[in-house]
């Protein structure tokens, strides 16, 4: 595995945002700037609040104890649980899914249904597939229009995952297994037609080089900490980046520090996943369902649960918690591709779109808000903020 990054911290600017600077072998380097290599030259971006094409929100379906992957009978079926990722939907599928599929061809059924049709619910089917399963997806709604299409699509396993206080030994090893088995696979789809899956240079800007830092926690805060287990990984999980002092990159009197990271075009990545599941026999019946009284219809007699947050008035569990995030989509620019942080405000240069966010100074902003209206001052913060970082620049 290369690279994790968190994506609270992508947002921070006084965080190890798109530099883990929070993993003890790179924190060593942040007292001691440096220039590695030529001046960092790239491509502008160009773009202005008026450029803004959509604004999308997601409600992340957040649980302070981690992802729920239990077993229950339900209604006469065997349900198995997969939801509840919080911010690493996307990152952990993999993983999770894998788990989930094992737990339900263990019960000997090889029909199975999957409900849902989000990053969870698809590659829950194709991990059952995979195992030999005959599978058919019940969804209400499909890419694009599930929450997690609406996703950065970066790849953060440990964004809002679970409160520091359930990130037992045991669940630290259950979280570390599902970020292997994700990437692994990850692994395996690049360089594919339309680059579903892919490689981005990140760089995080600061005023300063304490802003390059982790952000410490506010002992006067005393709300409960959000788990970061990145630094829990092996180095072989892990690298770092180098740090551009002023004048070496376009960016003026900042200092800048670079990363690499995997990245989904989820239009592309999305479309992957059903054609793979099509291929594979899999067929997808649209249908809503109102109470867990109403898998008893199915045929099935294993199901796999991937609502994400819907599971929240399905099932009535209510230690879900949504966290709203916001993106202004802009027009992309085929010779632009990385991602930039600073000041609280994110950029990442998709193939399907540019993608801006204002993070905000909290960890908790969106916390506990189901909201889905957008916010066009937020999004023309974060759009603006990054395209004045290129104003006035020599040569750009």
């Amino acid at each position: 595995m290369s690279i994790l990054i968190g994506r609270r911290r992508i947002l921070s600017g006084a965080s190890a945002a798109l530099c883990l600077g929070a993993l003890p072998r790179c924190a060593a380097n942040f007292g001691n700037s440096m220039n590695l290599g030529p001046r960092l030259e790239l491509s502008p971006v160009d773009t202005a609040a008026n450029r803004i094409v959509r604004i999308t929100v997601c409600t992340r379906p957040f649980r302070p104890q981690g992802p729920r992957l239990d077993v229950e009978q339900i209604a006469g079926k065997t349900v198995v649980h997969n939801y509840g990722h919080g911010g690493s939907g996307w990152s952990l599928s993999w993983g999770s899914s894998g788990i989930a599929a094992d737990k339900a061809m263990a019960t000997g059924e090889r029909d199975i249904a999957v409900i849902g049709c989000g990053a969870l619910g698809m590659t829950s089917a194709l991990s059952l597939q995979r195992a030999g399963a005959n599978v058919i997806i019940y969804a209400k709604d499909l890419p694009p229009n599930v929450r997690s299409s609406f996703a950065t699509g970066l790849f953060t396993p440990d964004s809002r995952i679970c409160f520091e206080q359930y990130a037992t030994p045991e669940f630290k090893s259950l979280w570390e297994g599902m970020c292997r088995r994700a990437y692994q696979t990850y692994y395996t789809l690049l360089g594919l037609p339309g680059n579903p899956v892919e490689y981005i240079d990140s760089y995080n800007i600061a005023d300063d080089l304490a802003g390059l830092q982790p952000r410490t926690h506010n002992p006067n805060d005393t709300r409960p900490q959000f788990a970061e287990l990145q630094r829990e990984l092996t180095p072989d999980l892990i690298t770092g980046g180098p740090t551009y002092n002023p004048g070496s990159h376009p960016f003026g009197n900042r200092y800048v520090r670079k990363s690499t990271n995997l990245m989904f075009n989820l239009v592309e990545y999305s479309q992957y996943l059903l054609s793979e599941f099509h291929a594979n026999g899999g067929k997808i019946e649209i249908t809503e369902f109102h109470s867990p009284s109403d898998f008893a219809r199915l045929p099935q007699g294993t199901l796999i649960n991937c609502t994400g947050y819907g599971a929240r008035a399905l099932l009535g569990d209510n230690s879900l918690i949504p966290v709203r995030g916001q993106l202004a989509r802009t027009i992309p620019q085929p010779e632009v591709h990385y991602g930039l942080s600073y000041n609280f405000n994110s950029f990442v240069a998709r193939r399907d779109g540019f993608l801006f966010q204002h993070g905000g100074n909290d960890e908790y902003q969106g916390f506990n808000d189901e909201r889905i209206e957008p916010d066009r001052a937020e999004a023309e913060t974060a759009v603006n903020t990054i395209a004045q970082l290129f104003r006035g620049r020599v040569g750009y």
